[in-house]
């Protein structure tokens, strides 16, 4: 029987906290002026940064001469209506510049000759949003082109293309518009908050013109004539007005909202407010004079994936992330803005037809007004103008029947009042665990939620420049700080919150509440970095102050300790660690609902102690208490639960029930998949939990394919450097070469000395040893020890645990005397850090029988092995596979000492739990009836021994491949 191996602890889950504060942004400057790129060389233009526009105009000529006036008053017609213009009269270069812009629509203008020399290589792209062919020949250019759907014509005038491009620009602006899904994009559960936020930060709208226009000035691609009207007339005109104008007005905020831009929303936002409270004043006007339900129509095109979202979420929500305009002409819409969508075989075309029942408006519900009294056009048909994040309910997805595509979709809509259940619920605890922030602040902390750390780093930068006062620039240090460490930057995040701390030092009193903030993420970087004494000292620093300027039961206080119990639990000190999250939860009793989640976290922390000290059933009842507070707290898929479940999976596994563990880790599973991408490196952790259950179970070919699952996850979702990839390459039988890349994946990601790399030479151990590749696993298990030694305290159970696993290496080895030296300081260990019943005491004392046995001492081993017994009789539920092991290997030196009645009642013990415990056909069964008939051989009870190896022989036949050497010593 093998050796026991000492066991992983539970997931950690903590609601360790870090309180931050604003956002900010700025970028560097570009000359200014409309942009028209000429190419006269081999040199490739560089891109142009466009912010107006979602589009750009490229024109392929061999002929072109800027030098003639015709040219130039063309292309000064063209920046009317596209901004960003690049001329090649190469076609290479051409096709080079295109294949350059993926994330960008072009418009391309090309002469005949060479349109029919490039269009069959350039159609594909799915950048390439429109061709316009520009030729003398048109009925020859005709003939080819009528096979490629994204030509719009053959134009021999270039004003013809001119009335052309106007249609396709308002086109491609409309397609543009982003559109979120619930249950499939993370922005659909912001859309709320980030209205509110938007909304109510308060500015100077005198100040925010000389800001938009000075920031405008410093671009490419905006007209000094149109940023001078907006500048001298903006307030001669109603901001629907603008917004309905041929300026940048709306191409600009468009692509603002669509991409979270943070350069444009930090310059529009006081345009987003104006232009809502617009509408909401027109909506308020117009409420007794609207039919109570009426349908308008909006056209666009979408992009096949986004198509296949909304697929998904027929009778669900989805938001249109941007101010929506629609009108009431079915025709219009439909030719005009969702046919043409349909010659790009990227996109289909979509006809939303969208019923609005002014019944059910209240004052949550998104306010819409009819405009063309009051836009720029005044003379257009009725037109409706949403406010942003309007959220519609997706009714019904039906093809519309026609002759020339079948792209062309109709998608029924109704707006919904924003009273969805789940949605207000949802948005209820985001904005609860937002509500230290507003403004700019709190729109930084939905770029960190939604991933957009990039776009929050800009934002607290440029926010800190434009401070005006000392706390505003250290909250947004400390907002600058989380985005680092959600980025995983965690000497950058330091020196953010270090940066706060000096300017809070200065401006505040000593024990300001404030200070305690600072302290407290800077412990959490300590902590992320694998520094737990500088950490503990931080958070203790933190919670003195609190003490201090709080009240003794302020939510606070309670965050402080349970900090504190996550450092002893790491520490390996678990009764402190218990004193801690135990404080912590008193406080959380008092001052908190009984389901708010912060509670859930508690019970959560102390289980994962209690699970550390081999308490299985304390631990398993307080992750229950949690999973009941979040199946009220939280919504049915959220990712707390599959937490929960899987760290009750944990617990199951450790107590030997596997079908329970199983059925955990399935349901964590499932969670999982819904709330997360398909290859989110947390799915792999689930497979791979999946497959360490089937591997006890006996069910090897189940647990490989789980444990290749996670393999293949980790591969797609994590850096090649990641340390996680290792821990998947420990399950897979893999060549020779895979544990030293994985050695260099680790080395490479963290810091030389951080706990998680220790785990990670572990884990690279394993595979080795796995592969019987002792020195080597040896080696890994050494330097792990190496690094365990300088960042632990003296008596962590990790210690014990390298300590145990070079002994395993050494048995293995045959080098009994140094793997008795290494368990035996592993047990030193254990008795210090560990309770005294504690499994993992009884595994060592199971390790140490096992070499006495090796080297021929059998009393010595009877001991240890009844040691072991002992222990795990108290520790582990009455039929767990641990005592079965127990039992066989005391049976094992009853037989080698020829005391066979001791040694049969011994192995029919074992026996006896295995069938309650394992599978009919797991091979520890079969290796039990292999003992006892081998027993009864020796005893010379013949019949009996061959009834008992026919009962090993076929559980090995279903259970293990054919050529199994345990097949053949049952022949």
């Amino acid at each position: 029987m093998d050796n026991k191996n000492l066991k992983q602890g539970a997931s950690d889950s903590s609601s360790s906290s870090s309180s931050t504060a604003s956002n900010t942004n700025k970028s560097s400057s570009v000359a200014a002026g409309a942009t028209t790129v000429v190419s006269r060389s081999a040199t490739l233009p560089r891109p142009v940064r466009r912010i107006i526009q979602n589009f750009l105009l490229v024109w392929l000529d061999a002929n072109i001469d800027e030098t003639k006036e015709d040219f130039k008053n063309s292309l000064q017609d063209l920046r009317k209506l596209v901004a960003s213009i690049t001329t090649f009269k190469d076609p290479q270069q051409c096709v080079n510049f295109l294949s350059e812009l993926k994330k960008e629509k072009i418009f391309l203008i090309v002469s005949g000759a060479l349109g029919q020399q490039i269009v069959p290589e350039i159609q594909a792209m799915p950048q390439l949003e429109t061709i316009y062919v520009f030729c003398d020949n048109e009925s020859y250019h005709e003939e080819w082109t009528k096979t490629v759907s994204r030509v719009k014509g053959v134009y021999t005038d270039i004003k013809s293309i001119f009335q052309a491009l106007e249609i396709d620009r308002e086109r491609c602006d409309r397609a543009m518009i982003s559109i979120s899904f619930k249950g499939l994009d993370p922005l659909f559960m912001y859309t709320q908050l980030l209205k509110e936020t938007l909304l109510e930060i308060e500015d100077d709208y005198r100040q925010s013109i000389k800001d938009l226009a000075e920031y405008c000035r410093e671009q490419d691609d905006i007209p000094e004539d149109q940023i001078k009207q907006v500048e001298n007339e903006y307030r001669n005109h109603t901001p629907i007005w603008w917004y309905t104008a041929e300026t940048f007005i709306y191409s600009m905020l468009n692509r603002g909202l669509r991409q979270m831009d943070v350069n444009i929303m930090l310059r529009m936002g006081f345009f987003i407010r104006h232009l809502h409270n617009h509408i909401a004043q027109l909506h308020r006007e117009q409420q007794g004079s609207m039919p109570i339900k009426f349908q308008v129509f909006h056209a666009q095109g979408l992009s096949n994936e986004d198509f296949e979202k909304m697929k998904k979420t027929k009778g669900g929500l989805m938001s249109f992330n941007n101010f929506l305009l629609t009108n009431r002409d079915r025709k219009t819409s439909l030719e005009n803005y969702a046919r043409p969508a349909t010659r790009n075989p990227t996109s289909v075309g979509i006809l939303f037809v969208m019923t609005i029942d002014t019944a059910i408006c209240t004052k949550l519900s998104t306010p819409f007004a009819e405009v063309s009294k009051v836009s720029y056009y005044k003379d257009q048909e009725e037109q409706i103008l949403f406010s942003t994040h309007t959220i519609f309910r997706i009714d019904r997805i039906e093809r519309i029947e026609d002759k020339h595509t079948d792209r062309l979709w109709q998608i029924n809509l109704t707006f919904e009042d924003n009273q969805d259940d789940d949605f207000n619920k949802l948005t209820a605890r985001l904005r609860e665990e937002l509500r230290w922030t507003t403004g700019w602040s709190r729109f930084g902390d939905i770029l960190i939620h939604l991933g957009e750390f990039a776009k929050a780093e800009h934002l607290c930068k440029t926010l800190i420049e434009k401070a005006s006062n000392d706390k505003e620039r250290s909250d947004y240090y400390q907002q600058l700080g989380k985005v680092y460490t959600d980025m995983g930057e965690y000497s950058k995040a330091l020196s953010s919150y270090e940066r706060s701390l000096e300017i809070r030092k200065i401006a505040l009193p000593p024990n300001h509440p404030d200070l305690a903030i600072s302290y407290s993420n800077i412990g959490l970087i300590y902590d992320n970095m694998g520094e737990y004494s500088k950490a503990l000292s931080s958070y203790e620093r933190s919670l003195a102050i609190r003490k201090i300027a709080l009240p003794p039961n302020h939510p606070y206080l309670a965050t402080s300790y349970n900090n504190i119990g996550i450092m002893y639990k790491n520490k390996g000190e678990y009764s402190k660690a218990l004193l801690s999250y135990e404080r912590s939860l008193e406080i959380r009793k008092i001052v908190l609902p009984p389901n708010h989640p912060d509670l859930a976290a508690s019970y959560n922390n102390i289980g994962i102690v209690y699970n550390s000290m081999g308490e299985y059933s304390k631990a398993l009842s307080l992750y229950e208490q949690s999973l009941e507070i979040k199946k009220i707290a939280l919504n049915e898929n959220h990712l707390d639960l599959a937490l929960s479940y899987n760290n009750i999976g944990v617990v199951h596994q450790n107590m030997g029930e596997y079908s329970k563990a199983l059925s955990s880790y399935e349901r964590s599973l499932e969670i999982k998949k819904i709330a997360l991408p398909s290859n989110h490196p947390v799915l792999a952790t689930s497979y791979n939990n999946i497959g360490m259950v089937y591997g006890k179970m006996g069910d090897y070919s189940k647990a490989l394919s789980s444990y290749e699952r996670s393999l293949e996850i980790r591969k797609i979702a994590l850096s090649p450097n990641h340390p996680c990839l290792a821990t998947s390459y420990n399950h897979i039988a893999l060549p020779p070469n895979h544990p030293d890349l994985a050695a260099s994946y680790n080395s490479i990601a963290l810091p030389p000395n951080h706990p998680d790399l220790a785990t990670s030479y572990n884990n690279i151990a394993i595979v080795y040893k796995n592969m019987g590749e002792y020195s080597k696993a040896l080696s890994s298990y050494e330097r792990s020890l190496e690094i365990r030694k300088i960042v632990l305290p003296p008596n962590h159970p990790d210690l014990a645990a390298s300590y145990n696993n070079i002994g395993i290496v050494y048995d293995s080895m045959g080098v009994y005397s140094k793997s008795l030296s290494s368990y035996e300081r592993s047990l030193e260990i254990q008795k210090i850090a560990l309770p005294p019943n504690h499994p993992d005491l009884a595994a060592s004392y199971n390790n140490i029988g096992a070499v006495h046995n090796s080297m021929g001492e059998y009393s010595k081993a009877l001991s240890y092995y009844e040691k072991d017994l002992e222990i795990s009789l108290k520790a582990l539920p009455p039929n767990h596979p641990s005592l079965a092991a127990s039992y066989n290997n005391i049976g094992a030196v009853y037989d080698n000492m020829e005391e066979y009645s001791k040694a049969l009642s011994s192995y029919e013990r074992s026996l006896e739990i295995q069938k309650v415990a394992l599978p009919p056909n797991h091979p520890d069964l079969a290796t039990s009836y292999n003992n006892i008939g081998i027993v009864y051989k020796n005893m010379g009870e013949y019949s009996q021994a061959f009834r008992y190896y026919k009962e090993a022989e076929e559980i090995w036949k279903k259970s293990l491949p054919s050529n199994h050497p345990h097949i053949a010593l049952v022949k």
